[in-house]
């Protein structure tokens, strides 16, 4: 059985929104949980939904690393008995397959690397994001981990990134591209015109050559290709974008009497597109280029996200994408 470590403790609806996702998980998944932190507080919750006789084992630990922690690698340091790092060892002690943590990211980033180590031939790891596009989801290679990159790195972004796409929607030969201001390979400052020609060497990748913003959710790509800072605001943008439409739809449609009534006709339409634009039905961003699986939830994230989050964490432990990354690096390696 597939078993993955959970921070019971972070994001801002912990433990009680981060167990009760857990609990839909290990019932509708048929895996192992282990809910890391506070011991007391983790049963009571387990005590509400009547989960105590699932595969759900309770590690604790005594420490939380908060949200607003200004120097988290530091933190995770000093608090050694945190719920992030007790988790992140779990994987590294091969007791679980995967983690999810949604509490401060760049404590789990920091915890991933202090625990999990990096993998041989990755310099810095990157945020495996996936986002939706008009028929299938790509994935956003780096969503902010690494906001100064070299062109090797961005080259190390795509081969993570294929082999994210490889491990969770079983596809064949991934499409690169990556993410510019323009079509044509002269287009982009000296940072990306480097990465392409890079890219173009590449045998264990498909580069399809550069693809703009507005391309990208038109189903130009399986892997996106971008520095942290780039994708960080391109991730941003996104969100941004959906919710203020979702905001003037709705406005619109309760305008008047005929507005509602056409509305209440297409509500099953309008719920479809919610649900395939909602952030919680991607679970949440992998951080790839560690020795393990470790998926990063939004802060915010309630039952939902968080027990689309374990599916994810249970797809890439599952689809081996770790070694996917491995085999993929070693071999540009070699060339």
């Amino acid at each position: 059985m597939t078993t993955i470590a959970v921070d019971a403790m972070g994001g801002d609806n912990a433990p009680h929104e981060i167990v009760h996702g857990a609990v839909i998980a290990a019932k509708e998944y048929k895996i192992g949980i282990q809910l890391v932190g506070n011991e007391s507080l983790i049963k009571r919750e387990l005590e509400k939904h009547s989960a105590l006789d699932l595969p759900i084992e309770i590690v604790p630990a005594q420490d939380v690393v908060d949200m607003d922690e200004k120097q988290p690698a530091s933190a995770v340091r000093r608090k050694t008995d945190s719920s992030i790092v007790v988790a992140m060892n779990l994987v590294a002690s091969g007791r679980a397959g995967g983690v999810v943590a949604a509490g401060n990211t760049g404590a789990a980033t920091a915890a991933a690397l202090f625990c999990l180590k990096r993998i041989e031939g990755i310099e810095r790891p990157c945020i495996g994001c996936v986002m939706p596009s008009k028929t299938r989801p790509f994935i956003l290679a780096d969503g902010g981990a690494n906001v100064d990159a070299t062109a090797e790195q961005l080259v190390q972004n795509g081969l993570m990134g294929a082999a994210l796409s490889k491990a969770l929607f079983k596809t064949d030969n991934p499409r690169v591209a990556l993410l510019n201001i323009g079509e044509e390979p002269g287009k982009g400052n000296s940072l990306y015109k480097e990465t392409f020609q890079l890219l173009e060497k590449v045998k264990e990748l498909n580069f399809v050559g550069n693809v703009q913003g507005r391309e990208v959710t038109e189903d130009a790509c399986d892997v996106c290709v971008c520095d942290g800072f780039v994708g960080n605001v391109f991730l941003k943008t996104a969100e941004g974008m959906v919710k203020m439409v979702t905001s003037m739809l709705r406005e619109e449609l309760t305008k008047d009497s005929l507005s509602k009534m056409g509305a209440l006709l297409a509500k099953d339409s309008f719920y479809r597109l919610k649900k395939r634009l909602d952030y919680s039905e991607f679970g949440g961003a992998q951080l790839l280029g560690v020795k393990g699986v470790c998926v990063i939830a939004h802060g915010s994230s309630k039952s939902i996200a968080i027990k689309n989050a374990i599916r994810v964490a249970k797809e890439a432990v599952e689809g081996k994408t770790v070694q996917l990354i491995e085999s993929m690096v070693k071999t540009h390696a070699i060339k």
